[in-house]
């Protein structure tokens, strides 16, 4: 729950400008920040709840492998030097995520879906 509130945070600041606007400014919606607030916003929400996790959970980590290498690698090959250590956690968390099964309090699990992929 806490991974998909904190995960949220960062759609809201790139689609809502809240807490903060970013840096760089708001970014068009169709644009790959743009996508990328709503995957985080939409999905964060979906982890929260535990609804639809391994489907969602597997399209946020290939969404943190891509911001890796696209924005932080480029910058240097070291994680604490290129900005990029949170975008590594989130991809193996959501790893871990895609792998588990659903929790006692999930949507998912109450619904008895505890089925292999």
């Amino acid at each position: 729950m806490v991974t998909g509130l904190i995960f949220m945070e960062h759609g809201t600041q790139k689609i809502l400008g809240f807490p903060a606007p970013p840096e760089k400014g708001m970014p068009e919606l169709l644009s790959l920040s743009g996508i990328g607030g709503v995957m985080e916003l939409v999905g964060g929400l979906l982890i929260v709840f535990d609804f639809l996790t391994r489907p969602v959970a597997f399209l946020l980590a290939g969404e943190m492998a891509v911001a890796y290498w696209m924005f932080h690698a480029p910058r240097s090959l070291y994680p604490v030097l290129n900005g990029g250590d949170a975008s590594i956690l989130y991809c193996f968390v959501f790893l871990l995520i895609f792998f588990a099964e659903p929790g006692a309090w999930s949507v998912d699990g109450s619904r008895g879906d505890r089925r292999p992929i």
